[in-house]
């Protein structure tokens, strides 16, 4: 006997080796294919597989690379018609995913965009539903653009067509386009377009006075300019949408009222001492002095109003769409590692303003205090189901003299200075808005409120599977004595968890959520950031309190789309009679601290770079599987399906040995207040029924239950009840039924006249009789 398990302990073993082996080759195929991909992300690379004629027509093929940034020349009969690059090489583009997007330009000598294709993106919001087609069609507007113009001051920044959905990957693809176009012609190496660029200033004439340092109130800073402002109504809004052909989003105001107030936006350079010192405070500014690079610059933007500067897409995507920087035609916008919240404002007299923002300028982005620059507000306003429309509105800045001081120009720059003709942009006259307009209601709702307002029905939904949730486990004794009802009511929740709570709200909690919360408690905690996504809210906030009556297991067990996936596919296999493969519990408790490794792994990097621990964090299957719901490339959707495979085979495989989540929610689940999975003292000793039908192997042969493994599906609590599988249940049961049999005056026989008393009647248990000790009358014991 003892040969025969070790021999079945062995093959099982064996399988377990295999089957960890295929996901580790899994896993390595997933790893190499993210090398292979940087590895293929030259321009020669992309080239390969575009037609020359897409990039510029009549172009018939390339000429042989040059320079660096590598441009390829684009020929038609032998002869240079333009040139192509790849946008990447010139400038970022990162959009939601944390990849590059990568496109393919074609650019003309005199600086006319001529032709644009994409070649690589990894956008989730494009792979889930919006059709690539429309991002392509609103990028291509760009095409015939001449930038050449905007290089030289002479011109805004084009704006292309927002795509309602795709804003984010939009913006981040034409700023792409448009400001490696800008870099380029200001290199130099097109050739019509060299003397453009030798004409751009090389040193300026004046500089900040750093010894310039007064403090002032806030009706000074805004009289001499030291803080700008433009200032909208409702009203003003909806006449610029009907002017510029969107009668549409003009039919569809923010409030009732066209006198309120839309958004009172105001801006000033706080890496000039003066303004710095009056609006942050000494203390503050002396901060940020220390956190700048030398030549960095830094910003305050303040808004309040029905418009929010900032909008939503910083939470989902990590970029402010709703501003850009701007400065001799190259703009930049801003991200979250950019981005400090303000709680107010220091200087004496100032308002009390809704949303107040410190950005960093970007490293990539040159701002020259010294030369005019401009804030530009992109106003979006949904009038559809998914229809958007789009305007830009700019408010410009330019430093007071009396915080410059005049430097001595080198000769080579007075020969090449060139004065620039002032751009008039599409909404400048509302920069001219009167400083007056736009008095509305002082107590405007923050944009939390806003989109929690828009998802009422779906919080609505959420706060009520979480209120039967709580019913389920406060009542969870009356429902594990009905097995066939406990059954049904555990894989309903289950599959409302996948269908409605992941495939469909993509409420699926990340440990991506657990390293921005602890980087934020590191570089400055903002409630606002987390209320913006309210499901996600809702549910870490209910996990949290979980964590405190039953650990890990509420969220494990029951709220994880990915862990009812892989429970309702391994039923599925149960009822086909897929052979489960049950792993030693030595080998199985030495698999427990991969998960633990996993995230400490993921935290460590956080530490270090965010962006980076995401990238890694795609250990998790959770973005294929649910959010894009395994429209993915091929090497996710293998990883994916790999661990779903081996669930099918080991029960909730991927939560038991590899979930990074699983183990951060188990180290605050050891604080738990209470213990409401029952044990008997013959648990384990000697009777082992729950640890060996334990679904996820979480009670120890002793018999202890490991609630750092427990997901809490209360099988054990079942059997706690069951008093036909449960040992001690069934000696419970066999008392009471020979008491009631000894009791009951029908089952006694009548006694003959001069006998004695008659016999007691036979027990039977499964077919097999009972002795039962004449003086036991004790139906518990």
């Amino acid at each position: 006997m003892y040969r025969t398990d070790r021999a079945a302990s062995r093959q099982v073993g064996a399988g377990a080796r295999r089957a960890l082996t295929f996901l580790l080759a899994a896993f390595t195929l997933l790893a190499l294919s993210a090398l292979q991909s940087r590895a293929d992300e030259s321009l020669q690379h992309f080239m390969s597989g575009t037609r020359p004629g897409e990039l510029i027509q009549g172009a018939d093929a390339y000429g042989d690379l040059m320079g660096s940034p590598p441009l390829a020349p684009l020929l038609s009969g032998g002869k240079p018609v333009g040139y192509a690059y790849l946008n990447t090489d010139f400038s970022s583009a990162v959009g939601y995913s944390g990849k590059p997007i990568r496109i393919l330009v074609g650019i003309d000598p005199k600086g006319v965009i001529r032709g644009i294709k994409l070649v690589e993106h990894k956008e989730p919001i494009v792979l889930i539903g919006i059709p690539q087609e429309k991002v392509v069609a609103a990028l291509n507007s760009l095409i015939g653009k001449d930038l050449g113009r905007v290089a030289a001051g002479q011109e805004q920044l084009p704006q292309v067509d927002i795509v309602s959905g795709a804003t984010v990957t939009v913006l981040v693809m034409s700023d792409s386009v448009v400001r490696s176009a800008v870099k380029l012609i200001r290199s130099g190496r097109l050739a019509e377009t060299g003397t453009l660029a030798a004409g751009a200033p090389v040193t300026p004439a004046k500089t900040v006075d750093a010894t310039v340092s007064e403090v002032h109130d806030w009706n000074t800073l805004l009289g001499d300019g030291s803080v700008r402002s433009l200032r909208l109504t409702v009203g003003e809004v909806t006449k610029a949408f009907a002017d510029s052909g969107h009668p549409e989003a003009a039919a569809r105001p923010e409030t009732g009222n066209p006198d309120d107030r839309f958004i009172d936006l105001y801006i000033a350079p706080v890496s000039v001492p003066s303004i710095g010192r009056s609006l942050l405070g000494d203390t503050a500014y002396e901060r940020l002095q220390k956190s700048l690079r030398p030549g960095q610059q830094a910003i305050v933007v303040a808004g309040d109003g029905a418009y929010s500067f900032k909008g939503s897409g910083y939470v989902r995507g990590g970029i402010f769409d709703r501003i850009e920087l701007l400065q001799d035609g190259q703009g930049v916008r801003f991200r979250d590692r950019n981005h400090t919240r303000l709680g107010d404002i220091a200087t004496k007299g100032a308002p009390h303003l809704r949303e107040i923002a410190l950005f960093t300028v970007p490293d990539e982005f040159s701002l020259d205090l010294s030369e005019p620059w401009e804030l530009q507000l992109l106003v979006q306003r949904s009038y559809g189901a998914r229809d958007k429309a789009t305007l830009p509105f700019e408010l410009g800045y330019t430093l007071p003299d009396r915080y410059l001081k005049a430097t001595v120009p080198t000769p080579a720059a007075q020969a090449t200075q060139q004065p620039q003709a002032a751009a008039p942009g599409p909404a400048a006259g509302a920069q001219a808005a009167p400083e007056t307009t736009g008095q509305g209601s002082a107590n405007e709702e923050p944009l939390w409120v806003k989109i929690w307002k828009l998802n009422t029905v779906k919080i609505g939904i959420t706060v009520v599977a979480l209120l039967v949730l709580t019913a389920i486990f406060f009542f969870q004794n009356w429902l594990v004595r009905r097995p066939r009802l406990f059954a049904w009511v555990r894989r309903g929740y289950l599959l409302f968890t996948l269908v409605w709570l992941g495939w469909y709200a993509n409420a699926q909690l990340s440990v991506v959520n657990v390293l921005t919360f602890v980087n934020s408690l590191l570089s400055g905690f903002s409630w606002e950031f987390f209320l913006t996504a309210p499901l996600i809210f809702i549910l870490w906030a209910a996990v949290a309190g979980g964590l405190l009556f039953w650990g890990r297991g509420p969220f494990c067990g029951w709220l994880c789309p990915f862990g009812a996936l892989q429970e309702l596919t391994n039923n599925l296999a149960q009822w086909l009679k897929v052979p489960q493969v049950k792993l030693p519990f030595g080998l199985h408790e030495r698999l427990w601290p991969i998960k633990y490794v996993i995230f400490l792994g993921l935290f460590g990097l956080s530490l270090y770079s965010v962006s980076l621990a995401e990238t890694y964090a795609e250990v998790e299957p959770f973005k294929t599987a649910i959010i894009l719901k395994f429209a993915r490339g091929w090497p996710f959707v293998v990883f994916a399906l790999a661990l779903l495979g081996a669930g099918l085979f080991i029960e909730r495989f991927y939560c038991r040995y590899l979930c990074p989540l699983g183990a951060a929610l188990a180290i605050p689940g050891r604080i738990r207040m209470f213990e409401w999975l029952k044990r008997y003292p013959e648990c384990g000793s000697p009777c082992q029924r729950c640890a060996k039908e334990c679904p996820v192997e979480a009670i120890h042969p002793e018999g202890q239950i490991n609630v750092n493994e427990c997901i809490y599906c209360m099988h054990c609590q079942e059997l706690y009840h069951d008093d036909h599988r449960c040992p001690h249940m069934i000696q419970v049961r066999l008392k009471r039924e020979k008491f009631e049999a000894l009791s009951s005056p029908t089952t006694r026989a009548p006694a003959k006249p001069g006998k004695g008393p008659a016999s007691p009647p036979v027990i039977t248990h499964k077919g097999l009789p009972i002795k039962v000790p004449e003086n036991d009358t004790n139906p518990t014991g």
